[in-house]
């Protein structure tokens, strides 16, 4: 298992990597998955020509950085190893681009009572559970909408669901496991507003392989005339993205909004908000280092600034951590053990890179002997000089020793007094060159634990060049 840096840089990639003219094989390979990629979402019209291997193509280019600008990429009209990350991952077969495009206006019901029906069941799940997957998909866009749905057993719907396999007769192939995952299509008579899902995939209503529940209430979000989102975040994002957690972030709301108008209830639904890694009122819940790296969390989301790439990493906790919970509140790194520990309330759970370990989460109380009066943990960092790490809650601080496996004498003891000049609470503390790096809102302080002073202030995000 590759270590977790590696692991970042693998997904991340390290800058353009272009075509050289030798090494034919995987590179053929590639060109292939680009050309056809290109074609399927962005309209590169190819007239079965392999076009991408052509240096001056400058179709291809303008493509290229429509698909990286989409993506938040670094725009370069080149074939980089980020873009062919992407290109590779699994995600819906609607084009980025629309080629369905009819008239100027909005493609959208015109009535708010719609139907549908499953016309086939996937053998990977029992009946009930696609029932109960379609259903909660449909209550998603219900609950801030003033759509209604109704399932029918028989007749025609407006919105007819089915499990189909490769060419199935709709100008829009399923191309085997992996890659292109389902597909539906806007409002509109004949096919419009249906939904086809690949049955090469194999569904599940966990987070192996592809949640129906996910894929689903996002194809949902195209039978009703949405198109794909370039905020990660979204339901309508195109790539698939599942953290255990299917819910319509404030951007999948909007849209749906701006088509068919406000929900019904007398108090509007909100939604999740994607982090903006420069927003100056950015408040983290935790960060920590992990294996020399830091990492900055937030919500559901981690950000990390690769010293090998200028962008700025955002990516769900779950890409590395499936089984951690979201809103995180402190985390650190115990670096002689290769262990990185996260706290929610008073449980925490432990991994080596991203393999979580065997039998968390476990209470804080028996592992660190902390009082029942203790409800959570508001930030942690352990000295990698003296195996000591520091637990801040609420105005105090413990300090836990990790080699003795107990808490130090004469602890809490509050944070003014030996932490001055940063307030009454932390937020995140991480330890990084030998300092500690404490943060409190927006800002963070530089801070010498030797001689207890500060060294200097600056804000949290000035990690990412903000």
């Amino acid at each position: 298992m590759p270590s977790l840096p590696l692991l970042l840089l693998l997904l991340c990639g390290v800058g353009s990597l272009g075509f050289p003219a030798a090494t034919p094989g995987a590179q053929d390979q590639d060109v292939r998955t680009v050309q056809k990629y290109l074609e399927n979402y962005y309209n590169l019209k190819s007239d079965g020509k392999q076009i991408v291997r052509q240096r001056n193509s400058s179709l291809v280019t303008e493509k290229l950085k429509q698909m990286q600008e989409f993506f938040g990429l670094k725009v370069t009209g080149k074939i980089d190893a980020d873009t062919l990350n992407v290109m590779k991952q699994p995600r819906c077969g609607v084009p980025d681009v629309a080629q369905y495009v009819l008239t100027d206006r909005t493609l959208r019901w015109e009535h708010t009572h719609l139907t549908y029906r499953i016309e086939n069941y996937t053998p990977d799940l029992p009946r009930a559970d696609v029932d109960s997957a379609m259903e909660k998909a449909f209550r998603l866009w219900s609950n801030v909408s003033p759509l209604t749905f109704t399932k029918i057993f028989e007749g025609q719907a407006d919105i007819m669901i089915s499990f189909v396999w490769g060419d199935h007769y709709d100008n829009s192939p399923f191309d085997g496991p992996n890659g292109n995952l389902a597909h539906a299509f806007p409002p509109g008579p004949n096919l419009g507003g249906d939904a086809h899902f690949d049955e090469d995939e194999t569904w599940t209503n966990n987070y192996r392989n592809y949640n129906l529940y996910r894929v689903a209430a996002h194809e949902l979000g195209h039978s009703l005339g949405l198109s794909h989102s370039t905020d990660i975040g979204a339901l309508m994002y195109p790539n698939y993205m599942y953290d255990g957690d299917v819910q319509l972030s404030q951007d999948d709301i909007n849209a749906i909004q701006a088509i068919y108008g406000p929900s019904p209830n007398p108090v509007q639904p909100t939604g999740s908000q994607t982090p903006q890694v420069c927003d100056s009122n950015l408040v983290f819940d935790a960060i920590t280092t992990v294996r020399g790296e830091v990492m900055f969390f937030k919500d559901r989301f981690y950000m990390r600034q690769n010293p090998f790439y200028p962008e700025v990493e955002l990516n769900f906790i779950s890409t590395f951590w499936p089984d951690l919970p979201s809103g995180l509140q402190a985390a650190y790194e115990f670096a002689e053990r290769d262990e990185i520990r996260f706290f929610k309330g008073d449980k925490y759970w432990a991994a080596q890179g991203q393999e979580m370990l065997y039998g968390y989460p476990k209470d804080i109380y028996r592992s660190f002997g902390f009082p029942q009066t203790v409800k959570n943990i508001d930030a942690a960092v352990s000295d990698e000089e003296t195996g000591k790490t520091y637990f801040f809650v609420a105005e105090k601080y413990w300090r836990y020793d990790e080699y003795k496996r107990s808490m130090d004498a004469g602890y809490p003891r509050a944070i003014a007094t030996d932490f001055p000049g940063i307030g009454l609470k932390v937020d995140a503390v991480f330890q990084k060159y030998g300092f500690f790096y404490i943060v409190h809102g927006t800002t963070q302080y530089k801070f010498d634990l030797q001689t207890k002073r500060i060294l200097s202030i600056d804000r949290v995000n000035s990690w990412f060049n903000c």
